[in-house]
């Protein structure tokens, strides 16, 4: 079968290099126009789903095109989170529109050395398990590059899978992500252009960031196998997609950066048919989303007036009352000037905006019902810690919903720890049973004999459910809040005892949805960072958002938080609540808590810190900002983004005046910890003290 197909590539390819040359001509005009500009290569900004319709379609464009032509298609695949949703679409073609792949032929970019081809972690697995065992492609045109042959084996097998590559006339197109060095495929900083399919030690940065697959860094493979940037290169077609607030910087280095073989995926300037597709969140730090009055002109919003003020603040270091005229044309920003016809009604209006976000607890919700969605068993203290536990005290109708169990994130010596305590515990109190007694030996059998990254038997997985089940509770009762409080959703996507998941199922939707039909919350939290190292926030917001469509009661306001992984820029944020020092420290020993994170989480992501420490240099440095804007001070504090049915609800403006009046009154009780005599926790009330009018 190969010499046929070789030789139809060959016919391909001598009646092909006309209608290439006259297409590049059609193009040129419009890759040099975008090459004089800040992006040097064609980007495409568009949600996640969008993308993988986009990308999608168009490998079926291809694919059908070819086989009108009597020519197997060869499409260049890649592995990770990024291309699933591309998948699934060419999934539901094959079933629901007929998408042959019965003569399609594909190469993967990459593999793991050593990686045996039925480990859990092997792209070979990946591929059938998420797209081959799906449609009706032929095992014999399938090609992944083998992670299991001696080493002395492995450079003729690179040279092989270049040979068959070239047979067949190249790639087609080819699907590419980008990891945060930059590298396509495991093109590693240092590549050059003309590198081709070899062996590569990694990259440390690839390693960590891979660490999360592996159930810790030590367990990752130190080399690849990779598909060369000179062979990406002659593919036809090329699309790369990211997304991710996390990919933010590496898309702009790639895009608006000069070639750099420590970029690779800088060299894609060069293609002449290469596009990006990006979400919102991986396009924020582009020059045209990020400060799109440096690049021409802009139609002005009020938000675009509030993040343009707050740049020019920090290029200027002055604070925002004290931004003048020539500040604001020397920054490109005399189109706004000329709106306001002075510095000092814009830094005004803006002023008063950024004052009007800040909401101390006498302004936060209170008597309301909520529902607080925890993507993880510890993301509602980590990311809303704070806020948690000023809706506690100001008596609002609480409820903690734990979407996922969290159990992967559980080292396998918390559960030897406690299997030991069970033991000690029976023994002492002359408890339990044989049956008790047996599931002790079972699981220190398994754990005796488990290899890295091996899936943990069901009692090993409870147990571990029930080890961060036990932390929650502990958490919130740091707030004085309690166990009636939580509610642990165990949605089903998770279950899988490995950390890639399910897809968002109808399952998961109908639990969220019966949470929000019983609760009917007026005000809901949800985790709105989409940079967790394993997708497991991005899916359960999902989750909530498609069960919002279902629901039957009033639209409730939706809170976005974020704080794991970043922080909201107090540019976007809706909502910034201050805390107090003794605040952010109740914060953190509810953080504490979760004793199976501390110390070291086993999903860190590129920060090595503990989560309170990145929650004190976030939420301390928020607060930093708004000071050097001229705001008022504060120790820490937290931001959020604010929804209702897709709009932000209008704030309450709070004019530069006022801040002038004479203080009014506040409760004691914004103090943690102060509770009034006979009043019990959560109880609103307590004795006044003074607080200025804009706190």
């Amino acid at each position: 079968m190969a010499e046929s197909l070789a030789s139809k590539a060959a016919e391909r390819r001598s009646r092909e290099e006309p209608e290439a040359t006259e297409r590049r001509s059609r193009e040129e005009p419009e890759a040099t126009e975008r090459r004089s500009r800040e992006e040097k290569v064609p980007l495409v900004i568009a949600e996640y789903e969008e993308i993988a319709g986009i990308v999608a379609a168009r490998i079926a464009e291809v694919v059908r095109a070819k086989q009108g032509a009597g020519e197997p298609p060869v499409v260049g695949l890649a592995t990770g989170s990024t291309p699933i949703g591309v998948y699934r679409e060419l999934i539901r073609m094959h079933r629901d529109e007929g998408l042959d792949f019965s003569d399609v032929v594909t190469f993967n970019l990459d593999e793991y050395y050593p990686m045996a081809p039925d480990s859990i972690h092997s792209y070979h697995r990946y591929m059938w398990e998420n797209l081959f065992e799906h449609i009706n492609i032929l095992p014999a045109n399938v090609h992944l590059p083998r992670g299991d042959l001696p080493r002395e084996e492995v450079e003729a097998h690179a040279a092989e899978y270049e040979r068959k590559i070239r047979e067949l006339g190249g790639i087609d197109y080819q699907i590419l992500g980008i990891g945060k060095t930059g590298h396509v495929g495991f093109n590693e900083p240092g590549s050059g252009i003309e590198s081709r399919t070899r062996l590569i030690a990694l990259d440390t940065v690839t390693r960590r960031d891979a660490a999360a697959d592996f159930f810790g860094e030590e367990n990752v493979p130190t080399e690849a196998i990779t598909m060369g940037v000179a062979t990406i290169m002659d593919a036809r077609e090329v699309a790369l997609i990211a997304t991710g607030e996390h990919k933010a910087e590496i898309i702009r280095r790639s895009v608006e950066g000069e070639i750099n073989p420590d970029v690779a995926a800088t060299y894609l300037q060069k293609h002449r048919n290469a596009t990006f597709y990006v979400d919102p969140a991986a396009s924020a730090d582009l020059t045209r989303i990020k400060t799109p009055w440096v690049v021409g002109e802009v139609s002005w919003t009020r938000d675009l007036e509030i993040r343009a003020v707050i740049w020019l603040s920090g290029m200027t270091g002055k604070s925002v009352l004290k931004l003048d005229n020539r500040d604001y044309r020397e920054h490109h920003l005399s189109s706004l000037l000329a709106r306001y016809g002075s510095a000092g009604p814009i830094n005004g209006e803006v002023f008063n905006c950024l004052i009007a976000k800040i909401r101390g607890r006498s302004k936060l919700p209170s008597g309301k019902r909520v529902v607080v969605f925890s993507p993880h068993p510890d993301d509602d203290v980590i990311s809303m810690g704070g806020i948690l536990n000023k809706l506690h005290q100001n008596g609002n109708n609480l409820v903690v919903a734990y979407q996922t169990s969290g159990n992967i994130a559980v080292f396998d010596h918390e559960v030897r720890r406690y299997v030991d305590f069970l033991r000690r515990f029976g023994r002492d109190f002359q408890v339990g049973s044989e049956k008790l007694a047996g599931l002790i030996d079972e699981i220190e059998a398994f754990l005796d004999s488990k290899e890295p990254g091996q899936v943990d038997i069901g009692a090993v997985q409870e147990m571990k459910r029930s080890i961060r089940e036990a932390e929650a509770v502990s958490g919130i009762e740091t707030f004085g809040m309690t166990r009636h409080q939580a509610c642990f959703l165990d949605l089903p996507f998770y279950q899988t005892g490995k950390v890639r998941k399910d897809p968002i199922g109808p399952e998961d939707v109908r639990i969220t949805l019966e949470l929000l039909e019983r609760h009917r919350p007026q005000i809901i939290f949800v985790a709105g960072d989409l940079s967790d190292p394993h997708g497991t926030h991005r899916m359960c917001l999902e989750a909530v958002h498609r069960a919002l469509k279902e629901y039957t009661g009033e639209v409730p306001e939706v809170w976005y938080y974020r704080g794991a992984w970043q922080e909201w820029p107090v540019s976007e944020a809706d909502v910034l609540v201050p805390l107090s020092e003794d605040e952010l420290r109740l914060k953190i020993f509810a953080i504490f808590k979760h004793q199976s994170q501390k110390d070291k989480a086993p999903f860190p992501g590129l920060d090595d810190r503990e989560f309170w420490q990145r929650v004190e240099d976030r939420n301390t440095m928020t607060a930093r900002i708004v000071d050097r804007l001229g705001l008022p001070e504060y120790f820490a504090m937290e931001s959020y983004v604010v929804r209702k049915d897709g709009e932000r609800p209008e704030q309450e403006m709070i004019p530069t005046s006022a801040l002038a009046r004479q203080p009014r009154q506040r409760r004691a009780s914004d103090s943690p910890g102060y509770l009034p005599e006979g009043e019990a926790p959560g109880e609103p009330g307590g004795r006044r003290v003074e607080e200025s009018a804009h706190a």
